[in-house]
């Protein structure tokens, strides 16, 4: 199975990178560094032990935080190399990490491309986060006793299916994983019915549940909307394709109610800020991007945040927040972020890749689900009109974050047992 996958990976090459080439016409940047996705690696470094961290994207490279700080206290005379697989992740690690840790791109599943990887940065061990199963990148890491660690693992029923298509090949890779750290107890379930060991998989709790925002993002916030005045904010954040002219529809309805409505959009992907800023534009909203770095007069009525690492703060300056992804069947995101700033959140049905969090959140009336852009108006305009609502919600959301942390803890012990009995 393992010969096959490889196989088939060399045959789609052309496409991959036809992918790449696509989408760097899009976001130039995947135009850079080529060379890393092929394992080709010139960062220079010292003969210090090395860590090793997948992070794939930004959503990952924010849940690691906790992590990367647990390591460097508990692991002092080790480098801390982060990988990660698109620009925007590696722009994040850079704005969280400077240069406290070593960053390039993680290899296509390669055979050749990961042994030149692993040759160049010999990692004492590495821990990959989320569910980032490359059977090439684990069992060559099993196969030269470099113990691998899969993190804030999450998998859901819909995942499982597809892995249990390929169960030989799957088996095979949990088997060969010293620890897996899952979010859930039904995580854990889902990864045993797979074929990995019972005694290695434990259900620790979700690292983003750890997110801790400095005050200097509240402050921030708190100076950006002053300039505003008292005028009701909505944000729809980590919006999608197809999912902004339902948001804008929605928005729409509100600006009957609250005429002086600013709707602040924050699309998901770089590539589609402009896309996303003349839709705003053709629905005949007065609308600033945030890179024209102009004043968002009273006038405005859609703000386009195209510009990176700023979410939070602007989740700060809404009145109610709306995560993306999850009007469109695409698995929703972090609800989190805002739960952090103690406000108000909206989900759409579509959240099957935040199940756990989002199912805790309406359990306890820290968020409440819509099913399309006029039950999400209804809401938007119920909740403008019920400042203690929106307060009441704001502190459940703040206190179910409160209440679940400690999970880097668990990982960062069940590290130290796991990874030690694999290095013997």
């Amino acid at each position: 199975m393992k010969v096959l996958y490889s196989t088939l990976f060399y045959l789609a090459l052309p496409l991959i990178l036809m992918r790449l080439i696509w989408r760097g016409f899009k976001a130039p940047d995947y135009f850079k560094r080529w060379n890393e996705r092929f394992g080709h690696i010139s960062l220079r470094t010292s003969k210090q032990k090395l860590i090793w961290v997948h992070a794939v994207s930004v959503g990952e490279a924010e849940a690691c935080r906790p992590l990367i700080k647990g390591l460097q206290q508990r692991y002092p005379e080790h480098q801390i190399l982060i990988t990660t697989m698109t620009p925007t992740g590696s722009t994040r690690v850079k704005s969280l990490f400077a240069d406290s840790v070593l960053h390039v791109y993680l290899p296509y599943d390669l055979p050749f491309a990961i042994k030149r990887f692993l040759k160049a940065m010999r990692p004492e061990f590495g821990i990959i986060m989320e569910t980032e199963l490359w059977p090439n990148l684990i069992l060559i890491c099993a196969e030269q006793s470099i113990p691998v660690v899969i993190a804030n693992a999450r998998l859901s029923a819909r995942s499982a299916r597809g892995y249990q298509k390929v169960s030989k090949l799957t088996q095979q890779m949990l088997q060969s994983i010293p620890l897996i750290a899952a979010q859930t107890q039904s995580d854990r379930e889902r990864f045993i019915q797979l074929g990995a060991d019972k005694a290695k998989v434990h259900a620790v709790g979700n690292l983003k549940y750890e997110i801790s925002l400095p005050a200097s993002v509240i402050e921030r916030a708190e100076s950006i909307r002053a300039l505003w005045g008292n005028r009701p904010v909505f944000i729809a954040a980590s919006t999608h394709e197809g999912e902004e002219e339902q948001i804008i529809d929605a928005a729409r309805k509100i600006r009957g109610q609250f005429r002086d409505l600013l709707l602040v959009m924050v699309p998901r992907h770089p590539e589609r800020f402009d896309r996303v800023a003349a839709l705003c534009r053709r629905a005949g909203l007065n609308t600033l991007r945030r890179s024209e770095g102009k004043p968002c007069s009273s006038q405005v009525q859609a703000l386009v945040v195209d510009t990176m690492g700023e979410l939070s703060i602007f989740y700060g300056t809404a009145d109610v927040a709306f995560v993306g992804g999850s009007l469109i069947a695409h698995g929703g995101h972090n609800l989190l972020e805002p739960a952090a700033l103690s406000r108000p959140v909206i989900t759409g049905p579509h959240y099957f890749n935040f199940l756990e969090v989002t199912q805790r959140f309406l359990e306890h009336h820290a968020a409440i689900e819509v099913k399309n852009p006029e039950q999400l108006a209804d809401t938007v305009i119920e909740l403008l009109k019920a400042p203690q609502r929106r307060a009441e919600m704001g502190d459940a959301g703040k206190l179910l974050i409160e209440q679940s942390k400690g999970a880097s803890q668990r990982l960062l012990n069940l590290i130290d047992i796991h990874i030690r009995h694999a290095k013997r």
